[in-house]
């Protein structure tokens, strides 16, 4: 079974400034995945980014444009796109970067595994997964958050800070999306978090992931620090829910 029969599949692509990388991704998920639907997210790039979607749309059935009137984070970015997703009939949503980080050809990839999975991950950090370009430092700190993150909240995911992967619309209706709140990587962690307590069928594949060459990064100090606060107070009620739990089952 390929990803064809999985209905409907649309690609989420979040745009803040990124008008030299935006025709290289769009064309590159084009040619890997010609069925699939591409949506382009903008949060109001001054840039011109977003005017420069409505071009592409205005010539291609496959593309089309949300238009957001100002930057409000990744994690806002995606919740709205997955309700146009959702109201617009789609089967599978994919989240992809617009920076040239997530390669087009390992769309078919997740798209695949996706025909016996609820969520697939594309992930760095499993057997076959690899980074280009990464200094030693934006490793370490990679590696080192998701196996704070894996440890402290017990969840079986190598790559949960990850931002390449593949839904069935049916799974993000299990995932009480309203409460999300988080943004930047902490997003990612968050519903890679809520996919696995909702019993949801988790998948890892692994992805080459490569360093943008083109614009500025939009990673600073402020996403690590809320992924960090938001994992450990997480890990918390976990452990002493967990504890409650015990203390209930010995008492009956």
């Amino acid at each position: 079974m390929s990803y064809e029969q999985l209905g409907r599949v649309l690609v989420v692509v979040p745009t803040y400034n990124e008008i030299q990388n935006l025709p290289i991704v769009t064309q590159g998920i084009r040619a890997q995945a010609p069925t699939v639907d591409i949506l382009i997210a903008d949060d109001g790039s001054p840039d011109g980014t977003g005017a420069l979607a409505d071009t592409f749309a205005a010539t291609d059935s496959h593309i089309r444009v949300l238009h957001r009137t100002q930057k409000a984070g990744l994690g806002a970015a995606y919740l709205a796109a997955f309700e146009w997703a959702r109201a617009e009939g789609y089967d599978v949503v994919v989240e992809m970067d617009a920076d040239g980080s997530h390669r087009p050809v390992d769309l078919p990839l997740l798209l695949n595994a996706l025909v016996d999975a609820d969520v697939v991950l594309g992930s760095r950090w499993v057997k076959g997964g690899r980074v280009v370009n990464w200094p030693k430092s934006r490793e370490a700190l990679s590696r080192g958050g998701n196996l704070y993150t894996k440890l402290w909240l017990g969840m079986p995911v190598g790559d949960a800070t990850g931002g390449f992967r593949a839904y069935r619309m049916t799974a993000l209706a299990e995932m009480d999306l309203t409460s999300v709140q988080s943004q930047g990587y902490c997003f990612q962690v968050d519903m890679a978090w809520r996919a696995v307590r909702s019993g949801l069928r988790v998948r890892e594949v692994p992805i080459t992931f490569v360093e943008r060459e083109l614009g500025e990064s939009k990673m600073d100090g402020a996403i690590v620090q809320e992924a960090l606060k938001r994992v450990t107070a997480w890990g918390w009620t976990k452990r002493t829910q967990d504890l409650k739990d015990v203390v209930s089952r010995q008492t009956k």
